[in-house]
């Protein structure tokens, strides 16, 4: 028998909807706690409601909470994990935790966009696919994966592109890695091998901030007088900044803060292009990191990753560029 180990956390999948007020919030218990699910005969579910939280109100503090937990839970020889999750935050989650376990084991995140007795509720059916995915063989050396709406992503990549569709979550420019059939689990792309940092704490405070047009240093100027420990700066197109945001840049560089940049566009990737002043090649040689393959949000946790890590100014370099 393979033991794969669910660490409910809450969210929209573990909620109800008021039929009078049409709000959703938590219920009482956690209706995935009883529910009647089809598992693969060869499983046998450990069950834990570990937290329940919508998940804005998840915090790096509970992603390593998961993090200690799995790494528990693998060393007691439980073959996978299941975790159900709040969408808002759900890729932030799987990225920390690929990024910190990686691919020792199936580690699987799962939520619903509609609550448990809304029509059309979707969160038994992700529930029972994330489990499939989990307990099959091929899942193996994937990292950490999302599965929703029979698609299966990287956590790598993916993100909630929609605020109620149940195909909101994507993978820009790559697409799904695998998809589930009614008898079969295909995965049909590989991925490439990523750095992970085993770290204890996640002490540190990193903002993002978002460029536009006009934008001024007035907020960046702001930071530079600021504890911060790290910035995720937004920017646009390809990697350029309006020229008015630099003197303050320039500030935090000097400070040694590490300023990591990112495209604020949906596809594509970050990188030093444009040969003008605010233009990705003067941000790359003011010491700017530039961080071409995921989002600000992912940006953040993987910076926070690096700076608990205990990183060297090289190496830290290279983890974030990797």
């Amino acid at each position: 028998m393979k033991k794969i180990l669910i660490l409910h956390t809450g969210g929209t999948i573990a909620m109800k909807e008021n039929t009078l007020t049409g709000g959703i919030s938590p219920d009482v218990a956690n209706p995935l706690l009883d529910a009647e699910i089809k598992i693969p005969a060869e499983v046998d579910l450990v069950i834990e409601d570990i937290f329940n939280l919508p998940s804005p109100h998840i915090m790096p503090q509970h992603m390593l909470q998961l993090k200690k937990r799995i790494i528990e839970a693998y060393h007691s020889g439980i073959a996978g994990v299941v975790i159900t999750h709040g969408t808002d935050t759900l890729e932030e989650t799987a990225f920390f935790l690929d990024s910190t376990i990686g691919d020792k084991l199936p580690i699987v995140l799962t939520g619903a966009m509609r609550s448990s007795n809304e029509l059309g509720s979707d969160g038994l059916y992700n529930f029972e696919s994330a489990i499939r995915v989990a307990s099959c063989q091929e899942a193996i050396g994937k990292g950490v994966l999302v599965v929703m709406n029979d698609e299966i992503h990287s956590a790598q990549y993916v993100t909630k592109t929609h605020t109620t569709n149940v195909a909101t979550f994507r993978t820009p420019t790559l697409g799904p890695i695998g998809l589930i059939t009614k008898n079969r689990i295909l995965f049909m792309q590989e991925l490439l091998e990523t750095q992970r940092l085993a770290i204890d704490s996640v002490e540190g405070t990193i903002p993002i901030a978002k460029a536009y047009a006009g934008m001024q240093g007035d907020l960046l100027e702001a930071l530079a007088h600021t504890k911060v420990d790290g910035l995720v700066i937004e920017a646009l197109g390809a990697g350029n900044l309006p020229p008015q945001a630099l003197a303050a840049l320039k500030k935090l560089l000097v400070q040694k803060i590490p300023v990591v940049l990112v495209s604020r566009c949906f596809n594509g990737i970050a990188e030093p292009v444009y040969d003008y002043e605010g233009g990705g090649k003067e941000l790359a040689e003011m010491g700017i990191i530039f961080c071409n393959s995921i989002n600000s949000q992912k940006a953040r946790l993987k910076l926070l990753i690096a700076l608990n890590g205990g990183l060297t100014e090289e190496s830290l370099r290279q983890f974030m560029t990797q």
